[in-house]
C-alpha cells in the first residue's frame, strides 16, 4: 500500500481555483465511459487541449480503480442508482488536478508493472507514467474514504504586455 501522499497537490483554497467541475458516478463499470466524456466536456470548456489525452486516460485509470477496488461487493451488485464514487476537475492557470473520491479507507495498490502482458495490474502505473504528481490522502471531517488525485502542469499561457 502507499503511504498517503499530499506532495505536489495544489491548495485547497477555493477562492485559488479557476474552474471546477464535478460529477457523481454510480457503482457501474460504464461509469468509466461516464467519466471520460464529462471529462473530454468539461476540458474542452476550459480551453485545455494540451493534455487532453493524458487527463482522460488517467481518469479512466482512477475511475477503474475506484470502482473495482474500492467499492463493496453490495454496492457493485446494487441495482440502485447510488454513486458513490465521484469525479472532481479542477484548474488553476498552471495546473490540473484531478481526484476520485471513493467510500474505501485502503489506499491504492500499486500492482506488478513489470508483466505487460497481464490484463490488469497497470492503472497506478500508467497514472505515475502520464501525470506529473499523484498521490492520496483519506477524508476528514463528516466524509468518509479516501480522495486519489493527479497532477497536471498546464502550459503557461501568453504573457500580455503592457
Amino acid at each position: 500500500m502507499l503511504e498517503p501522499l499530499r506532495q505536489g497537490l495544489p491548495p485547497l483554497d477555493p477562492a485559488a481555483v479557476s474552474n471546477s467541475a464535478s460529477c457523481a458516478l454510480p457503482a457501474r463499470l460504464e461509469a468509466v465511459r461516464e467519466a471520460r466524456q464529462f471529462t473530454r466536456k468539461t476540458l474542452g470548456q476550459w480551453d485545455v487541449g494540451d493534455r487532453f489525452d493524458d487527463v482522460c486516460l488517467v481518469v479512466s485509470e482512477l475511475v477503474t480503480n475506484a470502482l473495482r477496488h474500492a467499492l463493496p461487493a453490495s454496492a457493485r451488485d446494487a441495482d440502485e442508482q447510488d454513486a458513490p464514487v465521484r469525479l472532481h476537475l479542477m484548474r488553476w492557470t498552471s495546473r490540473l488536478v484531478c481526484a476520485v473520491r471513493d467510500p474505501s479507507h485502503d489506499g491504492p495498490v500499486a500492482g506488478d508493472s513489470d508483466d505487460f502482458s497481464a490484463e490488469s495490474g497497470r492503472g497506478l502505473f500508467l497514472v505515475d507514467s502520464f501525470a506529473d504528481s499523484w498521490g492520496w490522502h483519506p477524508l476528514a471531517g463528516t466524509l468518509s474514504g479516501k480522495v486519489v488525485w493527479a497532477l497536471f502542469l498546464l502550459p503557461a499561457g501568453p504573457v500580455c504586455a503592457e
